[in-house]
């Protein structure tokens, strides 16, 4: 069990689902003033797409979502799955 447990997490990845576009993400930021939006905003207005930032962050994502899969957690979604 421990090796399968290993190996789905190393080959896990991380994808987002939903639509998302700049001007949806202007929506979601609509009344945040902070530099970090502002930044953020404008780095994707120049790009013109959100589909670099999904695939970066994704990327960044991975490696604290890898660790934080605990054995336990893992074996317990497994037997989750069994008893289903």
């Amino acid at each position: 069990m421990n090796r399968l447990i290993d190996y789905l997490r190393q080959n896990l990845m991380i994808d987002f689902q939903g639509d998302l576009s700049v001007e949806k993400v202007r929506e979601l930021l609509a009344g945040d003033d902070s530099r970090d939006v502002k930044v953020l905003l404008a780095k994707l207005t120049q790009e013109k797409n959100v589909e670099d930032m999904m695939l970066v962050l994704a990327d960044c994502l991975l490696e604290p979502v890898q660790s934080s899969l605990s054995d336990d957690v893992m074996r317990e979604q497994l037997r989750m799955y069994t008893e289903s």
